[in-house]
């Protein structure tokens, strides 16, 4: 009988290595694709962007033909949090995409299909993403332009689907936008265009080490994969790779021997049978509380009756330099299904800190989850990381206005970070913009801390949880793929 796709996730993510080479090999392919994916981005004026306008009776910015996103305004009154009301621009963009990756064995391993893929907003301007990384404006052509690669696998489905959700994204950012989230495998020969490689899971963990490499997309996608193995149940956790290693001869081959006690701790957290702090109903039930407690008010309204945002020739910023401001970029790029194109973008005022606080509590690795509201969000309150701190929460903010259990990333020793990684927002639509990643242990600190929106889950059961709609947050997702797999070090 063949083992649970479980397992081939798991064996996958332990594998480091394939034909593409060691992580260092890979980075070099992506520099050598940026070169020549040729994309410049300059920024201009609102006035020379084409088939985009203001609209005259409410300011907000719209694309001519009525699709892909606009800039509009909304106000928002709650009684979650320190601030009460407020006004902000928003992106409505209310059509849902696809973020689709093809998968395959090779020799036994599960590989994903990953894109060396340039957006404007980009650091780097070339990241891994997604095999298809498209709006539903984008796969049905009103742009123009030619149908992204590999699109028929999705559309058609002829594979087997290892993965189908829909997911939310930047609630603070986005009104009400969901993408479907969708691994399909698929045993045909696949033709690999020159900006494409199959990577294992293990693979892109390593490149996860790098600042700025894996895109904020693939990390949604890939950070919501299950990992718990039916093999593994009831085994120690010093004692789970070799059990791997004993019963598949393709983990014998390809899973190292050693890994970190961190990894192993993540493997257990993963089990449906390890003994969580809250079972599943007790977590529902501490969702429904908040939410029956929770008013959120939100009304959209003319981007021009916006306070205290004012729009200019150049930017639509906030009078007092905070959060973000909405600019305009012209882009020409030579191996886009566009080659050139004009469009508003996000541009942040600072970098963002995410971060998880992990505690090992019985003995099984769980993460502080905390409960937040956003005024994009469907349905009042997501699953968040512990700490997520948007562009402007922390600089010049009063102390009431800072985020709960703060101090953990500010004043943490070194050696209570498992992993410290810049990672950049969606560069379509956010403009050089990067977020502080942080996996940190809690060391002695006490339950007495924790305000109530906050709650200890294991691994598993937070991936549980992205299995269904809008559970669980785009940036706790994406941190998802932070807690990685490294390989012991001698």
């Amino acid at each position: 009988m063949e083992a649970s796709k479980e397992y081939h996730f798991l064996v996958s993510a332990l594998t480091k290595f394939n034909s593409a080479g060691e992580t260092r090999d890979i980075v070099g392919w992506l520099k050598e694709r940026a070169e020549k994916s040729r994309m410049t981005v300059e920024r201009i004026p609102f006035s020379e962007m084409r088939k985009w306008h203001f609209e005259d009776h409410t300011g907000n910015l719209a694309h001519d033909s009525g699709k892909f996103f606009s800039i509009e305004g909304i106000s928002v009154e709650t009684n979650f949090g320190s601030k009460p009301r407020w006004m902000q621009p928003i992106i409505n963009q209310p059509e849902i995409g696809i973020l689709g990756i093809l998968a395959k064995k090779f020799d036994g391993v599960l590989h994903f299909l990953m894109q060396a893929k340039g957006e404007p907003g980009n650091i780097n301007t070339v990241q891994i993403a997604p095999t298809l990384q498209a709006t539903r404006s984008n796969y049905t052509g009103a742009h123009g332009g030619k149908s992204p690669p590999y699109l028929e696998y999705f559309r058609q489905r002829g594979g087997k689907t290892l993965l189908d959700t829909l997911q939310s994204e930047q609630g603070a950012r986005y009104l009400r936008k969901r993408n479907r989230n969708l691994i399909i495998q698929t045993s045909e020969n696949v033709e690999v265009l020159p900006d494409y490689c199959w990577l294992t899971l293990g693979q892109i963990y390593e490149l996860m080490k790098l600042d700025n490499v894996v895109n904020m997309d693939a990390r949604s996608v890939l950070g919501t994969i299950s990992l718990d193995v039916p093999e593994l149940h009831g085994v120690p956790i010093g004692e789970q790779v070799a059990a791997i290693r004993k019963v598949d001869s393709v983990a014998a081959k390809h899973v190292p021997l050693d890994v970190d006690p961190f990894t192993e701790h993540v493997i257990a957290s993963e089990l449906s049978t390890c003994k969580p702090v809250h079972d599943v109903d007790a977590i529902v039930s501490w969702m429904t509380e908040l939410k029956s407690q929770t008013r959120l008010d939100v009304c959209p309204m003319p981007l021009k009756q916006v306070a205290n945002w004012t729009i200019g020739t150049h930017e639509i910023s906030h009078d007092d330099k905070r959060f973000f401001s909405v600019i305009a970029v012209s882009v020409e790029a030579g191996n886009r299904e566009v080659s050139s194109w004009t469009q508003p973008i996000i541009k942040p005022q600072q970098e963002g800190l995410v971060a998880f606080v992990t505690k090992e509590i019985d003995g099984v690795l769980n993460l502080l989850v905390q409960a937040k509201v956003e005024p994009g969000n469907l349905d009042l309150l997501e699953m968040a990381p512990t700490i997520q701190c948007l562009t402007g929460s922390i600089r010049d903010a009063a102390a009431e206005d800072l985020p709960p259990l703060l101090s953990w990333a500010l004043e943490s020793p070194v050696d209570c970070f498992e992993s410290s990684t810049m990672q950049s927002e969606e560069g379509g639509r956010f403009f050089l913009e990067q977020n502080r990643n942080l996996i940190i242990k809690a060391g002695d600190r006490t339950h007495a801390e924790i305000p109530d929106n906050y709650i200890w889950m294991t691994v598993g059961q937070v991936k549980t949880f992205t299995k269904y709609n809008n559970h669980v947050n785009a940036q706790a997702r994406c941190l998802m793929m932070g807690l990685g797999f490294t390989r012991a070090q001698g």
